[in-house]
């Protein structure tokens, strides 16, 4: 390249400028877009247009030329405990789209580590609940499919050192700003080429065996280019964050952005597009789902323990989930299962739908739109014998009132004065209904 990057150090999100040398970079300073706000996506689809394939450090650049702040990226890089490593933009045109490169220069010796080591940094740190939850989720997709095809333990997938840090910084980079924008994604059909690449264990065949793991049950179009188009972690990116695959979402197109890729393509710009656009109402009307006011999140499930389930149930309640339950299912080759079905505000499809996947470890998540009518609702403290115990009311015209004591509070008053629970909330209903109840 000659010319100038634009270096991006991790305490410091401000451009400033050093020399590079890495031929077919345009020379100049990487100049920022118009900055998106934050939630700029909301209500809005963001489609990924790879019609030159995708990889992790294209789609972070897309994102960037798209308008995501740099501080939003560094910002979520800054937590982690990763180091020895300096990140670059730079402009690339390729034929002549002028488009953002991201750059990942591992400096020092790094250490090994397995997906264990790599999803428990992940889940110890302070990233922000939905970075966190997207890249645990892309890296749990990508650890199944690594495992699948070398026959081990998802768990102990080992990164070589340098292939490491370049995942968690991609992966945790474009999940920070996908989770900045807030966007519905969808995703066109991925170009599958020819050819063969070099990995750690030897010469893989194109699309590489992971990626085919991966893309089960995603569209993907032959392409006649020798060489990656798509590599595990961009093709993890996409399954874990895409929610459709349609080869164009109805929209109005807003705001366009380009990422480029190292590699050159005789036929076609190795970039990743990524558009982000409102929905037209042709999509309104062909995905009702999506304008109703609550979702049902669903994901079937043969091989975690029913400990696990109830983490994954307990979770989703305790992140924002209006209710979570199972289902006891049959599923291929007459296998027992079970389906984890959550009711979540529309507003919260994204987020809790990537608490399933990285809680679960399944490789997807179906949801559907959900209407519901709801009485009218509040909590009133009521004075009983034992003392003060709230009781949540349901109210509706022409209908007698309902009452619940809150169970929790009830189990805590009885075992302070030693009488069972019942006691305590036929207390609590006949004080509400001597106080309240007509």
């Amino acid at each position: 390249m000659q010319g100038v990057t634009t270096p991006m150090p991790h305490d410091d999100p401000g451009p400033q400028h050093t020399d590079r040398d890495e031929t077919g970079d345009d020379p100049g300073a990487w100049q920022a877009p118009a900055p998106l706000d934050h939630g700029a996506g909301v209500g809005r689809v963001l489609h990924l247009d790879a019609f030159a394939g995708v990889a992790g450090d294209m789609m972070v650049a897309a994102l960037l030329d798209l308008g995501v702040p740099t501080a939003a990226i560094t910002g979520a890089l800054d937590v982690l405990p990763v180091h020895g490593y300096e990140l670059a933009l730079a402009h690339r045109t390729d034929h002549g789209v002028v488009a953002t490169r991201f750059l990942v220069d591992v400096t020092d010796p790094q250490p090994h580590r397995r997906y264990r080591d790599i999803r428990a940094m992940l889940e110890s740190s302070s990233l922000p609940p939905g970075v966190r939850d997207r890249a645990l989720a892309t890296f749990a997709v990508l650890a199944r499919a690594e495992g699948r095809v070398h026959r081990m333990d998802p768990e102990e997938v080992h990164f070589h050192e340098v292939g490491a840090v370049d995942a968690i910084v991609d992966v945790v980079a474009a999940c920070a700003g996908l989770d900045w924008l807030g966007a519905r994604v969808n995703a066109g059909p991925l170009p599958m080429s020819r050819g063969f690449v070099r990995a750690e264990h030897g010469v893989l065949p194109v699309p590489a065996p992971a990626v085919l793991e991966i893309l089960s049950g995603v569209p993907t179009v032959g392409a006649a280019v020798q060489g990656e188009m798509v590599t595990p972690t961009g093709a993890s990116l996409v399954r874990a964050n895409a929610t459709t695959f349609e080869p164009w979402p109805s929209m109005s197109p807003v705001v366009t952005g380009f990422g480029a890729g190292t590699k050159r393509w005789p036929d076609r710009p190795n970039l990743l597009r990524v558009v982000l656009g409102d929905p037209t109402p042709a999509a309104e009307s062909s995905s009702a789902r999506d304008a109703a006011t609550h979702q049902e999140l669903r994901c079937n499930l043969d091989d975690l323990s029913a400990e696990l389930v109830a983490v994954l149930t307990e979770r989703l309640l305790r992140e924002g989930a209006l209710d979570a339950w199972t289902s006891p299912i049959g599923m291929k080759k007459g296998r027992p299962g079970v389906m984890v079905t959550a009711l979540v505000r529309s507003a919260d499809r994204e987020r809790l739908a990537g608490v399933m996947l990285a809680e679960s470890g399944s490789l997807g998540v179906r949801w559907s739109g959900a209407e519901r009518i709801e009485r009218p609702r509040e909590t009133v403290t009521v004075e009983t014998a034992y003392g003060p115990v709230p009781v949540k009311v349901a109210r509706n015209d022409g209908m007698a009132p309902q009452a619940h004591p809150e169970l929790e509070a009830c189990r805590t008053v009885a075992a302070q004065h030693g009488v069972p629970v019942r006691v305590v909330v036929a207390s609590a209903l006949g004080a509400w209904w001597v106080t309240r109840g007509t």
